[in-house]
């Protein structure tokens, strides 16, 4: 079923996070889901990386893009990026706000006084078993139903539904 850039990179980022990645962490995660697969990728770099929670790719390229931009001058940064074969790495990329570029020896190049260019995203192609098995990770940041967590505020009161 196809569905919005927005739908997927929402369910991507509660995916990652029910499986334990911080929230910043997820929000990458998301907008590199997106882009992983507007570029045809395989999904199951994806779920891999899920499954790798709480070590692998969601927590380790952010950090790795993060020390690089912290070590910009006047904008401008480059440092040792890794891609995998999986290509998710080069997602990552693809998602930054700012102008970026790999080199064939893994230098990243980032500009970050130029934003990135921007681009039409077409709706996603995502089977029903991916669906699912996110939004089961996702479900776990859910509150369980019960009278103890209703008491200490969770869900609508009756004066939320007026």
């Amino acid at each position: 079923m196809t569905r919005s850039v927005n739908e997927v990179a929402a369910l991507a980022v509660k995916a990652a996070r029910g499986a334990g990645a911080p929230p910043a962490q997820a929000t990458q995660f998301g907008a590199a889901a997106v882009v992983h697969l507007c570029a045809g990728r395989d999904v199951q770099a994806l779920d891999a990386a899920l499954d790798a929670v709480p070590a692998g790719p969601i927590m380790e390229y952010p950090l790795a893009l993060a020390r690089i931009a912290e070590a910009q001058v006047e904008g401008i940064a480059e440092g040792a990026f890794e891609v995998d074969a999986a290509a998710l790495a080069r997602s990552y990329i693809e998602a930054l706000p700012c102008q970026a570029r790999l080199t064939t020896d893994h230098v990243l190049h980032l500009d970050l006084n130029r934003p990135a260019a921007r681009r039409d995203l077409p709706r996603i192609e995502l089977s029903d078993e991916v669906y699912a098995r996110w939004s089961a990770l996702a479900a776990k940041l859910l509150v369980p139903e019960s009278d103890a967590s209703r008491i200490s505020g969770a869900g609508a009161g009756l004066t939320d539904n007026d």
